[in-house]
């Protein structure tokens, strides 16, 4: 009988070095792959009594789903989205947070052949209309919570084809009663054909500039995300693991689906409306979670808050992504729970293109270096390899579209083209390459600040300024000034016990220029109240330069 644990390994070779770390890693593409099908349902045939999914909720609601539960939900779901007309190649737009409805409905999606297009709840009416209009979606499918309903409905007003209308958790006029209706449903489902080459996830991605591109995945995408759970995440096949992600984003898809139920991993979601780090930590304690990952960010929370007084002991392993890592937070962490952070890098359009793989060792503030799937280089802005210790943009050799990579975007030839060219995939993110060929993190092509005949980075002076306790977050910038041309601007949001003041701005100058070299500290010190942001969490360094440019006309 074959092992769930080892399920994976029909869709991948793979090698491994004498320490017994990855060495090689091919996936092997079915021509009519389907997750849905091949795995979750492969699996609940295998042991249907496995967990699959812990869920609860900041209301004290608790549920756990077998992959037998989760099958049948899924094929109740396709069944119904079915009868409503939703067919092979149409694209849904499904805004469901953390709800376990969303897992049916993503997995019905692919077992019916259509395209999800994953979004957050914290779309307007405008985020809405650009969204199914630039998609033509047929359909939405969206939490009763919140403003979400009423953004839908008022969006729906504008589009100029009718839109089909579902609301889970709740329901009013107007809407399709989800809860209802997949209830009422039949749990039994044929295959529906479909090829490993179809489209199966389109993510928008919100950018520095411009409105979203849209990032279209086919179906082997999940099967570049085995090396995303098993060989970074490090989830057990009965383990619980917990990545914090809301469904809008294509980390869920990273965290909470792909890689963990290929492994046979249980996942863990807690559907909450508002981060506090104290919930979060107790949740871990409570559920006894073995593997984590989420973005510094979240671990900062943790360390300034405090992980005193939680029993973390069910933890064997922390991961994390996202943004960059600071040397601080990993040093803080690995205090607290003995723990190493090992960090990874990728984008919407990728899986895991770089990262600190398990049973590596890792160097606190690295990303690792590149996944055995992807041919990762670093090369100057003629297209050449760098040198060891030069800055230059991150790039995958591929001459197209491979597992893991994406197809392109969605009707937008021009940005295609900008992206891959010259036989490279462009990931616009800068780094550098160390002796040992680790990858060290720069920054956006678009972010790297020239001043005084310096290319300065604004992740190592942003990581310096978080170690100093008055710093919750930070943006570097380059900002105009009439001498030096530019100048380094750093825009801070305070920890609750410190207060804006010259005094603190000499501090932080100070600290900067007696941690890193004296030419990159700020000249310049904004308070904020909090950093503009991209609705997918992104600092829009874009806004700050602007507005660094009006202060300097004035």
């Amino acid at each position: 009988m074959e092992k769930v644990e080892l399920l994976y390994q029909k869709y991948c070779k793979e090698t491994f070095d004498e320490k017994g770390c990855l060495k090689t890693w091919e996936p092997v593409v079915p021509e009519n792959f389907n997750f849905a099908y091949d795995v979750v349902d492969a699996i609940a045939d295998l042991e249907p009594e496995r967990r699959a999914m812990v869920w609860c909720n900041d209301k004290g609601e608790e549920r756990i789903f077998t992959f037998d539960d989760i099958r049948r939900e899924s094929n109740r779901t396709a069944n119904f989205l079915l009868s409503k007309g939703v067919k092979k190649g149409d694209r849904v737009l499904v805004i469901l947070k953390r709800h376990y409805q969303f897992w049916f409905t993503i997995l019905a999606l692919h077992k019916i052949g259509a395209t999800i297009i994953p979004a957050t709840h914290l779309l307007t009416k405008k985020d809405v209309v650009y969204r199914v209009e630039a998609a033509h979606a047929v359909a939405v499918v969206c939490t009763a919570d919140g403003d979400v309903p009423t953004a839908v409905e008022e969006a729906c007003q504008e589009i100029k084809w009718p839109v089909l209308r579902i609301m889970a958790r709740g329901c009013r006029e107007g809407w399709i009663d989800f809860d209802k209706e997949v209830a009422a449903s039949s749990d039994q489902l044929d295959r529906i054909p479909g090829k490993s080459s179809d489209t199966m996830v389109i993510f928008f991605t919100s950018g520095t500039t411009g409105y979203p591109k849209m990032v279209a995945h086919d179906c082997a995408y999940a099967i570049g995300h085995i090396i995303t759970a098993k060989y970074w995440h490090n989830v057990q096949p009965d383990g619980l693991h917990l990545t914090v992600s809301d469904t809008g984003w294509g980390k869920a898809l990273w965290g909470k689906l792909y890689g963990q139920w290929f492994c046979g991993a249980g996942i863990f979601v807690y559907d909450f409306d508002k981060f506090h780090p104290s919930d979060l930590l107790h949740k871990i304690e409570q559920y006894r979670i073995t593997t984590f990952c989420a973005p510094p960010t979240i671990y900062r929370f943790f360390i300034k808050e405090g992980m005193e007084g939680f029993d973390l002991s069910s933890l064997v392993y922390a991961t994390t992504a996202g943004e960059a890592l600071n040397p601080e937070v990993y040093n803080r962490f690995k205090e607290y729970t003995g723990l190493e952070l090992m960090e990874a890098f990728g984008q919407t359009e990728t899986t895991v293109l770089l990262a600190n793989l398990v049973g590596t060792t890792s160097k606190p503030g690295s990303m690792g270096k590149p996944s055995p799937l992807f041919d990762v280089h670093i090369v100057d802005e003629d297209g050449r390899d760098t040198l060891t210790g030069d800055v230059g943009e991150i790039v995958v050799k591929a001459d197209g579209p491979q597992a893991g990579l994406f197809r392109g975007y969605v009707n937008d030839d021009a940005r295609t083209k900008e992206a891959w060219h010259d036989g490279y995939y462009h990931t616009g993110d800068t780094a550098w390459r160390d002796e040992d060929g680790y990858f060290w993190y720069v920054g956006r092509t678009d972010d790297v600040i020239k001043a005084s005949g310096y290319r300065i980075g604004p992740f190592e002076i942003e990581s310096v300024l978080m170690e100093h306790p008055a710093v919750l977050e930070c943006a570097v910038t380059g900002a105009p000034d009439p001498i030096r041309g530019t100048v380094v601007k750093a825009t801070i949001v305070l920890t609750r016990d410190y207060k804006p003041s010259e005094e603190l701005t000499k501090e932080l100058q100070n600290y900067v220029k007696h941690q890193t070299a004296p030419y990159k500290y700020p000249r310049i010190v904004e308070y904020v109240d909090e950093l503009p942001k991209t609705i997918s969490g992104k600092i829009r360094r874009v806004e700050i330069k602007a507005r660094s440019m009006a202060q300097n006309q004035q």
